[in-house]
C-alpha cells in the first residue's frame, strides 16, 4: 500500500493515521509530499487532498465544506476518519475495542487538530503531557538544522512511536473489554450485594460503581495475599460509599493485628480505603468487621 501525506512540518493527526494504516498487516510505503501527480498515484492519501472519501482513499478533513462530526460534538481529523474505516479490522474485527481506542486516544488527537479544548489546566498553565505533546517534540527546534534525510527520520521515528503506543492501547482496551465481563459475573454471583469478590486483580470500578449501587467494598486477589477496598461514591470521587474502620487507617503489622484481631492482616492505608491480609480467611474476617464498623 503506497500512502501519500504532506511533507513540511508533521503532526499527531497524520503521523497517528499513517500508524493506524501500518496497522492493517500489509506492506506499506510512504510518502511525503503535495505533488498532485505523485498524491494521485497513491492508495491511500492522509491529511492532504482535500477530499474525505473513504472509498477512494482520502482521508482529509481541510476542505471548507467538510462537516465531518460525532455524536458527542468531537469534530473529525485525519486520524479519525482512518480509524473509522479501518479501527475495527486493526482491533481483530472488535468494533467495541475500536470505539474504546477512539474514545480514549483518536478523539483526543483529532480535537488538538481541530482547534477543539478538553481540558482546561487547574494550577496556573500546568497541563498534563499528552500524545500530542510527545509527538510534537520530535519536531526540529527553532535553533536546530536538520537535512531532507533527518526530516524524514524524525517523521519514521513519530511514526514508529505512535504505532507502539497505538498497539498498546488497542491491547489495553481489549483487555479491559474483557474485564468488564468478568466484573459484572462476579457482581451477579455476589451473595452479599455490599460485598464483590473477583476471581482476579483487575479494574473495576467503570462496571461497578453505576451497575452495583448496594456495593461498598470489593475483595480481590494481591501479591501478598488479598485486598478489601472500598467502593468510590462516584467514578473519579476519593470518597468512599462506606471507609474502612478509622482506627485501622496507616496501621501495619502487628499493630494492625491488635486492632481488629485478625492474625494475617497485613497493611490498612491512612485513607482508609484499602486493607491487605495474607489469607482469605483474614480478608473475609476484615470485611466482616468493616461492615459492622
Amino acid at each position: 500500500m503506497r500512502v501519500a501525506t504532506h511533507d513540511g512540518s508533521f503532526h499527531a493527526d497524520e503521523v497517528f493515521a499513517v500508524a493506524a494504516l501500518s496497522s492493517l498487516g500489509e506492506p506499506i510505503e510512504v510518502i511525503r509530499t503535495r505533488d498532485r501527480d505523485a498524491l494521485a498515484e497513491a492508495d491511500v492519501r492522509v491529511d492532504v487532498g482535500f477530499r474525505d472519501d473513504a472509498g477512494r482513499g482520502d482521508f482529509d478533513h481541510h476542505q471548507r465544506d467538510f462537516a465531518g462530526v460525532r455524536a458527542n460534538g468531537v469534530r473529525y481529523a485525519s486520524f479519525g476518519l482512518v480509524w473509522r474505516q479501518f479501527g475495527a479490522r486493526i482491533c481483530d474485527g472488535d468494533a467495541e475495542v475500536a470505539d474504546a481506542v477512539d474514545a480514549t486516544l483518536v478523539q483526543s488527537v483529532d480535537a488538538n487538530d481541530t482547534g477543539q479544548q478538553l481540558t482546561r489546566p487547574l494550577i496556573d498553565d500546568v497541563r498534563p503531557m499528552s500524545v500530542n505533546g510527545i509527538i510534537a517534540g520530535l519536531h526540529p527546534r527553532w535553533d536546530e538544522t536538520l537535512t531532507a534525510q533527518q526530516e524524514r527520520d524524525r517523521f519514521d521515528a513519530a511514526v514508529a512511536l505512535a504505532r507502539d503506543i497505538l498497539r498498546r492501547e488497542v491491547a489495553s482496551a481489549a483487555s479491559g473489554r474483557r474485564a468488564v465481563g468478568i466484573v459484572r459475573e462476579a457482581i451477579i454471583a455476589a451473595a452479599d450485594p455490599r460485598v464483590v469478590e473477583l476471581p482476579l486483580n483487575l479494574p473495576f470500578k467503570q462496571v461497578l460503581v453505576p451497575e452495583a449501587p448496594d456495593a461498598l467494598f470489593v475483595i480481590y486477589p494481591k501479591r501478598q495475599g488479598f485486598g478489601l477496598e472500598a467502593v468510590p461514591r462516584e467514578l473519579g470521587s476519593f470518597e468512599n460509599r462506606r471507609d474502612l474502620p478509622a482506627a485501622w487507617g496507616g496501621l501495619d503489622g502487628d499493630a494492625l493485628v491488635a486492632v481488629t484481631g485478625v492474625k494475617d492482616a497485613l497493611f490498612c492505608h491512612a485513607k482508609r480505603f484499602l486493607v491487605v491480609a495474607r489469607t482469605h480467611a483474614a480478608i473475609v474476617g476484615l470485611t466482616e468487621l468493616a461492615l459492622r464498623d
